[in-house]
């Protein structure tokens, strides 16, 4: 039909007449096309074309078949890609050989027959079967080999050739996907970046180094290879989880920090498993030598800064001019535990937290660089979590570098037992993210590949992965035997020339250097190693803080102590809290319509606010608006908090006539104000629940909030709880203020939305509860000091209130676990006076009974202490019961660390009354197993504190309502009961 309408456009169809004239060749119609088209149509003519209609569709399908070629070696090249330095497997799983590609060379090569003394021939001959193979795939003939084609736009091979013949495209296409360096990336659904990658791969004569360049990298090589070279003579038995078989790590880092620093980058943060991260510390970080060596000294004490952790967990923060672009970079490597990838997510809660104190919107001075090893890439879930964060908004860090440490292998397991996908590197498709997979054994590929991945990040800020295809010269760590597992690949491994040795062996072949020049730079680094082996043993002391990755310079004293010991009270003036609740009772935005239901709460707020009260949500609005006014940046984070689980938050209003149109109250308290960012999270609390983390490390001038959509959803993000929040601190001497929120209550919702498992975070405290501590005009901030975390259950909006500015307003910083309400959110009774958040009020540790009962103790024949929300029902049922003289109720609003002085003076206070804790959860999980011996070290064993609650339970909480009212009615009985303990023994 073209043809037919290029000898006569009225031949076809007025619809395909316009179609050819305007998108002929993909260009807008030209009003010279007819003059050019009758040009073209006497050229086909003139080679008998247009007579001839067999040979014009021949010519067509010819095309249509080289384009399709192209397209497969774009597509599937990378199956066929020499990727394996060992020569032993196929750097995917997929046991396919692509029937429409030219394999067989690579194959051969691969499998060992560069040394056959036939190999150049059966080589040729493979090229022959192959190329006749293929061509005939597509409809081809072996004729057509040296037929020249015209090249499509979707491929640079040609350079500034727009036609090739079939054998020399051919080559190029192998030249470039079947190599070294395989790459996917035609699932990237973006035409614009597609190009980009073909320009860069595609384009002959690219990959060229210049002779400084190859010597810069061989330079790096030996630094990495002789560090590790090193460690293996003086420290043999240890474990250092060295980088031997993957080398080129280091120079590939250096390489992205060259480029990244070149195009503006500013602060690269870094996170990583253990392998290879002392070394990471040496030559990219650049951490003294001394201080590395010094760690692998056995009588090397431990300062009184907290536990610790072994050398290969630190990380390490450092400012430095960078050689290659004489600019200033900071590099900080985080530290992390065993648990692989879990540092994923908090590397990229940091990354945006500094980009966003920097104004850095685009992600065009602050980057992150996360390293993974193969199996854990593929096997752990956080990962995809982390993805999935890649381009939301409010989490977005503007593209990460991911670079994957193939070793081919996982501890012991075969990578065919470790994952059911091609790659390790498959869970970075659904974000499309590009993947240069790249043999470890061709150092200047793996050079290019990351110059090319740092490019794309800055280009198009999003995530790309570099595969480092490599092994494991040794088992998992250096005690351990890999032949028990893998004799096989051990005996290629044995016998493989270490990346060094051959790409020196090449640069001395070409002329680029000399075997002089080469054993100077290995005596060079080697001298280094030495001087500074001979300095560690000066060092008598480890000091945790001088590999802390995260500083808060002027936040503490020289010495990183606190600046004071005391917190000031945690009230704001009353005028403060009426503007702060007038505003969240508007809507400051003009023409801006919402919901009617929202009117309702919104005139319910202003009622409020002139009647001197506050309810949860508005307490809430009173700190984060408060700390607004002070500068203080506040972040809240997670699951549909924006409108909060229970819909009582509001703090996003939506115009219910203009999709996307929103409005933060927040945001419109003051002219110059800190910003407020509130965004709901992906469904994820592992991934979110770090990123936070992160976030929070970047400054202590923020407070950051992540509320669980229910308390119990915390646990899949136990990891991050256990490893980084509880005990952060202590490994790794760093502060974090990070606040967890997570609704509780057993209100018969089910076993699964009901705990917050307090027994949980009350187990990993800290506090000692067989030690009766010195009490001091400083406790309450001392204790707070010495504890790992905090841990309260607020009755009083008041309170949640007070303890959110306390967070702020103390001279250090600890992670907050705030036990929340769901059904207080709306009790009547749960309301507070602006006269308790007013200046000079403060953050209640203990309410005490301030009733009948407190008038008159001596004549108080119970006092019942509990926490939270069984307040409330405990109340009601004692006036029910008329006991309101003879039972008190005290509540503990900070259970974790356990206020002693506050609770000694109740007790003391009835010396003559039953003592007894009333919890609403189940004996075997809440606060009992805590409370219980710290009341007894308080009497000094000499008085019972008796339980009333429910019964232990495998489940958190009944799924039958009625089962559940059954025992709130049984315990509250007994809580009441005067004579329930008479006889009984403790």
């Amino acid at each position: 039909m073209y043809y037919a309408w290029l000898e006569n456009p009225k031949s076809v169809h007025k619809s395909w007449d316009l179609f050819f004239r305007n998108a002929n060749a993909g260009q807008a119609y030209d009003p010279h096309l007819p003059d050019q088209l009758e040009r073209k149509a006497s050229f086909l003519q003139s080679h008998g074309l247009a007579q001839t209609p067999s040979k014009a569709e021949k010519l067509v399908e010819d095309h249509l078949a080289v384009q399709s070629l192209i397209r497969a070696y774009q597509i599937r090249g990378h199956h066929v890609a020499q990727l394996d330095p060992l020569g032993i497997l196929d750097a995917d799983l997929d046991s396919f050989v692509p029937s429409d590609l030219i394999t067989t060379i690579d194959k051969l090569v691969c499998g060992g027959l560069k040394n056959n003394s036939n190999f150049i021939f059966v080589s040729y001959l493979a090229l022959l079967i192959d190329n006749a193979y293929v061509v005939g795939f597509y409809g081809l003939h072996e004729s057509d080999l040296d037929k020249v084609f015209q090249l499509p736009t979707t491929t640079f091979i040609g350079g500034n050739e727009n036609s090739l013949s079939l054998r020399e495209i051919i080559k190029r296409l192998e030249n470039t996907y079947c190599q070294h360096i395989g790459l996917e990336f035609m699932f990237i659904n973006d035409v614009e970046q597609c190009q980009w990658i073909r320009q860069k791969f595609e384009t002959p004569g690219v990959m060229k180094f210049t002779n400084e360049e190859k010597r810069t990298l061989l330079a790096r090589l030996v630094r990495s290879m002789r560090f590790e070279d090193f460690l293996a003579r003086k420290w043999s038995s240890e474990k250092r989880f060295g980088l031997e078989g993957c080398e080129v790590m280091i120079p590939a880092l250096k390489t992205i920090i060259d480029k990244s620093s070149e195009m503006g980058i500013e602060y690269v943060i870094m996170g990583m498993p253990h392998r290879g991260r002392l070394n990471v510390l040496a030559n990219v970080i650049r951490k003294e030598l001394e201080q590395i060596f010094c760690q692998f000294d056995p009588k090397l004490e431990a300062a009184d800064e907290g536990s610790g952790d072994v050398k290969y967990h630190l990380g390490m923060y450092h400012e430095r001019i960078n050689r290659a672009t004489n600019k200033k970079i900071t590099l900080s490597l985080m530290a992390n535990p065993s648990h692989l990838e879990a540092v994923d997510p908090v590397v990229q809660g940091k990354t945006k937290a500094e980009q966003f104190y920097r104004g850095d919107t685009a992600g065009k001075k602050v980057m992150s660089i996360l390293l993974h090893g193969d199996a854990a890439f593929a096997g752990q879930g956080v990962v995809y979590e982390t993805f999935h964060l890649s381009d939301l908004p409010s989490y977005t860090t503007n593209g990460t570098i991911h670079v994957v440490v193939n070793n081919q292998i996982g501890f012991t397991t075969d990578p065919r037992m470790a994952r059911s996908s091609p790659y390790p590197t498959d869970v970075a498709r659904v974000v499309n993210a590009p993947i240069f997979h790249v043999n470890a054994d061709d150092p200047e590929a793996v050079m290019y590949v990351c110059s090319v991945a740092a490019e794309w990040r800055n280009t198009f800020n999003k995530d790309v992965v570099v595969d480092l295809v490599c092994y494991r010269r040794r088992g998992h760590n250096e005690m351990d035997e890999p032949m028990f597992t893998q004799p096989l690949m051990y005996k290629q491994i044995h016998k493989q020339v270490p990346v060094l040795k051959k790409y020196a062996d090449k640069l001395i072949a070409d002329g680029t250097v000399t075997l002089q020049e080469f054993e100077e730079e290995i005596a060079k680094y080697d001298r280094i190693c030495e001087e500074a082996y001979t300095r560690s043993k000066d060092n008598k002391i480890l000091h945790i803080k001088h590999w802390l990755d995260s500083p808060w310079p002027g936040f503490f004293n020289v010495d990183g102590e606190p600046k004071s010991m005391s917190c000031p009270p945690t009230g704001i003036s009353e005028d403060l809290l009426t503007h702060i609740g007038n505003v969240a009772s508007s809507v400051p935005v003009k023409d801006f319509k919402i919901h009617s239901g929202l009117s309702r709460i919104l005139r319910a707020r202003l009622e409020m606010t002139k009647n001197r009260v506050v309810d949860w949500a508005l307490a809430e609005y009173m700190a984060f608006g408060s700390f607004l006014k002070e500068g203080i940046h506040v972040r809240l984070s997670g699951q549909d908090v924006e409108r909060g689980t229970f819909s009582h938050r509001h703090h996003v209003l939506h115009d219910q006539e203009v999709d996307k149109r929103t409005c933060v109250p927040m945001n419109h308290l003051w002219e110059q104000q800190a910003p407020y960012t509130v965004c709901n999270s992906s469904l994820s609390e592992y991934g979110v629940l770090g990123f936070e983390l992160g976030f929070a490390m970047a400054s202590p001038n923020a407070l950051v909030c992540w509320e669980a959509q229910f308390g119990d959803f915390h646990n899949t993000a136990q990891c991050i709880i256990d490893q980084f929040i509880s005990s952060g601190q202590a490994k790794w001497v760093r502060h974090n203020g990070i606040v967890l929120l997570l609704p509780h209550g057993m209100e018969g919702m089910g076993p699964e939305h009901s705990s917050a498992r307090p027994e949980r975070f009350l187990q990993m405290s800290n506090d000692d509860s067989d030690a009766y501590p010195e009490f001091s005009e400083q406790f309450e901030v001392s204790q707070l000091y010495e504890c790992n975390w905090i841990v309260v259950n607020c009755s009083t909006p008041a309170n949640y209130f007070h303890v959110l500015r306390r967070q702020i307003l103390l001279p250090f910083r600890k992670p907050l676990i705030v036990l929340t309400p769901k059904s207080l959110l709306r009790h009547p009774e749960a309301k507070s006076s602006f006269d308790e958040m007013v200046s000079g009020t403060t953050f209640q540790r203990v309410i005490p009974e301030n009733g009948l009962a407190a008038q008159a103790p001596h004549e108080v024949k119970r006092v019942i202490f509990c926490t939270g929300k069984v307040y409330y029902d405990l109340v009601k049922e004692r006036k029910n019961q008329d006991l309101e003289k003879q039972v008190a109720i005290t509540r503990l609003e900070q259970i974790s660390p356990f206020p002693f002085d506050l609770l000694k003076e109740e007790l003391e206070k009835y010396p003559g009354a039953d003592l007894v804790w009333c919890q609403e959860e189940h004996k075997n999980s809440g606060y009992y197993d805590y409370v219980k011996p710290r009341f007894r070290t308080i009497v000094n064993h000499t008085r019972p504190i008796w339980y009333v609650g429910r019964e232990p339970a495998a489940a958190a909480a009944t799924g039958n309502k009625n089962t559940h009212l059954v025992s709130l009615r049984r315990f509250l009985d007994t809580a009441f009961n005067l004579e329930a303990f008479e006889g009984k023994t403790f």
